[in-house]
Order: structure tokens, then sequence, then C-alpha cells
């Protein structure tokens, strides 16, 4: 009998749209904002990031506030220089390769992709007209998202969740195409319009036996990576690490960090390991999404969202009250959300196109 990925993301919370982990929390994030007297107030939690980084900052900026030993060499190519000199500012840059292309201004995976050839990137640029972010492709098959969050006045932060991401790979049998090994997985067939487009020139191949193939590079839920708890991995000795990284970045005090890295005891002594990107106020603790784990459930995950909202709120109010940082003028902050609308209608239409 068929699947239908439909019928599975209907009935597998874990798929459901993201409007449903948020809604039901409405009402508690009304009641925090009448209690600090600010629709908004939220957006100073982060004073280093524009909004608190709210999906309208620059990803590559917000780069910028890491220590760079820390941080994949990385270029912003502006929309306008698309068609100038490519070659010429990765050279500057000393990048090669493969790349990671993403735009510099996006969120949920939306057209973050792997470029293997000058071809591809100038068929990426040409198709994306956009600010675009040029990173160079760590090759370590590991990575983590990583929430952390300080109360400010204190010293030390605390890490509130940790995702093992895991990619999803297929192992051929010397008879099935990669199409049917694709279809007959029991969780890359829920993903089958995005690995179509990015496997077209093999689907029709036969993978040898027990020749294994990694279907998707980009650590995201909806490039089908599975999120897996990882909460058993915080300690001591992991959040000192992470305090020792955060306590260098000024104005950040809540958001994820996504790391990827080839050996967990080699990272926590600084070896081997990138930060892909630093993320703000609309990060979520994506450990929730591990359908797999017995103790989840869709209302513990939103337990755990209003837990951290509850976080971020107690920055935000202690930044004004005890750092005089003012709240965000309102009128910006919407206008700045409804470019944001208009922004992610685009990205998302570009994201189902093949190119």
């Amino acid at each position: 009998m068929r699947r239908s990925p439909a019928f599975v993301k209907l009935t597998q919370w874990e798929h459901w749209p993201t409007f449903l982990f948020y809604a039901p929390l409405l009402p508690f994030f009304i009641l925090r904002s009448l209690r600090a007297g600010h629709p908004v107030f939220f957006a100073i939690a982060n004073p280093g990031i524009l909004f608190s980084g709210s999906g309208t900052e620059s990803k590559f900026k917000s780069l910028q506030l890491l220590p760079q030993e820390f941080v994949p060499k990385s270029l912003l190519l502006k929309k306008n220089d698309h068609d100038s000199g490519i070659e010429e500012h990765l050279r500057n840059h000393n990048l090669h390769f493969p790349l990671i292309a993403k735009p510099d201004i996006g969120f949920r995976g939306y057209l973050v992709k792997k470029v293997d050839s000058l071809k591809a990137l100038e068929n990426y640029l040409n198709h994306v007209n956009e600010d675009v972010i040029i990173q160079e492709f760590i090759p370590y098959e590991k990575e983590l998202g990583i929430f952390y969050h300080r109360i400010p006045g204190q010293k030390k932060g605390k890490i509130s969740s940790v995702t093992i991401k895991k990619f999803r790979r297929v192992k051929g049998d010397g008879k099935r195409t990669l199409n049917e090994l694709i279809r007959e997985d029991d969780r890359a067939f829920l993903y089958t319009d995005l690995l179509d487009i990015l496997h077209r020139p093999n689907l029709h191949k036969i993978l040898a036996k027990d020749e294994e193939l990694t279907l998707s590079v980009i650590g995201n839920h909806s490039k089908g990576t599975q999120f897996l708890n990882g909460n058993h991995l915080i300690d001591k000795e992991f959040e000192d690490f992470i305090d020792g990284i955060c306590s260098k970045v000024n104005g950040w005090y809540y958001g994820r960090l996504d790391i990827k890295f080839e050996n967990f005891e080699k990272m926590l002594i600084g070896k081997d390991f990138k930060i892909l990107e630093i993320n703000g106020i609309i990060s979520e603790p994506t450990h929730i999404y591990d359908a797999t784990d017995k103790q989840a459930s869709y209302f513990k995950a939103l337990k755990s969202i209003n837990d951290h909202w509850n976080i971020m709120a107690e920055i935000a109010r202690k930044l004004h009250k005890e750092k005089s940082i003012p709240y965000p003028a309102i009128l910006p902050y919407f206008k700045n959300m409804w470019w944001l609308r208009t922004h992610t209608q685009k990205l998302k239409k570009l994201n189902t196109e093949d190119f």
C-alpha cells in the first residue's frame, strides 16, 4: 500500500504547520506585553541585533558578532553585484567549491543550497535576486542546534535545548534506483518534491550494494533533516564551553547557535567545529520536534516554547529596567514585520522552483 505524505504529515504532530505551535500561546504572549506595558517589548532581548533577531536581520552581520575563528569563511554578495566578478570575489575571500549559498535575510532553510561549481553559483544568483551569503562548506557530518540564554547581570548562561540533527541517508542494494530508495525510506518519502529536485540527474541510478548517500546536507527540518532530543548532552562542561563563546558576543542574550563539528569531545576543547548561524528571538528549542522521544508530545512542545518565551520576556524587561535600553518604536517594528511577510512569500515561491 502506497503511503501518503499528506496523511502522515496530518497525523504526526512534528510535521504540523508552524501556526499550530504558536496560535495557542497568543493569550500568554499578550499578557506578557500588558505586563511590560509595551506591545513589542521583547524586541530588545538581543540589543546587538536588529529587533533582536525577529527575522529581518542580516545573518551576515549577526555572524560578525561571533569570534571569527569559530565562523566559516563567508562573503556577503549584494544583489546589485550578482553579475560582477564572482570569481574575483571568491579568490579575494579564499573561498573554494563546494560552497553554501543562502539569502542574507531568511529562515526555515529556504533557498539554502550547496553549490559545486561556478556555473551552479551563477545560476543560483540569477535565480535569487537578493543579498546572498556565500559560505565555505563545512564537511563535518555532525550538527547541533544549541539554545542558549543568559539573564542580564548574571555571569553564567544556560543551555535550555540541544537538538541533534540527523541527516537522512539511504543505502543501496545493487538493485533499486535512488528514486525507489527515496520513496521506500520511512522519512525521505515525505520530502520527495525537494529530493527529486536535488537529485534529479541521479534518480534512475542504481546504488551499489551498501553504498550510502546523504540526501541533504542542510540541517533544517523542512529539508528532511530529522531533529532528535539531545538534552542529555547538557552538563557543566558543555555549558562552560558555550559560555566561553557567548560571553564574547556583545548584545546577544537569547537564541540558538547552529554548530557543525567532527567529534563532540574535541569540540568541547575548541577543536574542529564551526558556528554556521547565530539566531535571535524567533529561534525555537527544536528538540521539541523529536517525535521518536516517548516523553514528547504536541502539548509538551507548546509548554517548552512558552517557557522559552518567559525567559525572553525576563531578559527584555531586565535590559529595559536595569540597562535603560528603550523599547522599540512600534510603527517601525510593524513595518519591518510587514516587509518580512512579503519577503518570506517571495522566498517560499522561489524555494519551490527547480533551478
